[in-house]
């Protein structure tokens, strides 16, 4: 997780100086033990929410994330009620101007990637999770950067919003992203462009 979030930051042009004092402030609360927590619920329309948080109180997090759910129309739910409706998978961003077509596709196949597609000006890698570091390295070989790579939940099927519900949606979206814990949301929905 360090890793991903380090190369995340490096993605964003996050100054060296501001990611090692974030790493050294997260060494001086020793005293505070973070855990790497999910949530799964339900927004409005029962859109399926998968929520990754790093908190030192889960009980704070729960609640917080159960108000936000149940003031905007959503409720919390056990865990394993939204996750059967996701995969965990790694994910690549490259420029097309990088590599060419035809020699990601190679590189990747030959890694054991799950697929790779040409999407507007960059070509998608997916990746199983437990193989996204060594198809990332791989490709590493060949080119310097990344638009995008992380590991994240996608939907195996997406549920169609119309423009109200998305707003709803993405007004839920809003506030739990607004929680100090939350780190990252997946979800479900296929919003209507206008909202976007």
């Amino acid at each position: 997780r360090l890793r991903t979030a380090i190369h995340a930051a490096k993605q964003a042009n996050m100054p060296k100086d501001n990611i090692l004092r974030a790493i050294s402030k997260s060494e001086m609360t020793g005293d505070k033990n973070y855990e790497s927590l999910r949530y799964e619920g339900f927004g409005p329309s029962n859109v399926a929410l998968i929520i990754e948080t790093l908190t030192d109180n889960k009980n704070r997090s729960a609640s917080s994330i159960r108000t936000v759910l149940q003031k905007k129309g959503g409720r919390l739910g056990e865990t394993g009620s939204t996750a059967h409706m996701f995969y965990n998978c790694g994910i690549l961003h490259i420029e097309k101007d990088k590599i060419s077509e035809e020699e990601a596709f190679e590189i990747a196949i030959n890694s054991g990637a799950k697929d790779c597609t040409k999407i507007d000006d960059f070509l998608e890698i997916v990746t199983a999770k437990e193989d996204f570091y060594k198809i990332k390295t791989a490709l590493e070989r060949q080119i310097d950067s990344f638009v995008y790579s992380a590991i994240e939940w996608r939907a195996l099927n997406s549920l169609n919003l119309d423009e109200e519900q998305s707003k709803k949606m993405i007004d839920i979206l809003s506030a739990l992203e607004e929680l100090d814990d939350v780190q990252n949301i997946f979800t479900n929905a296929n919003f209507e462009d206008e909202t976007l």
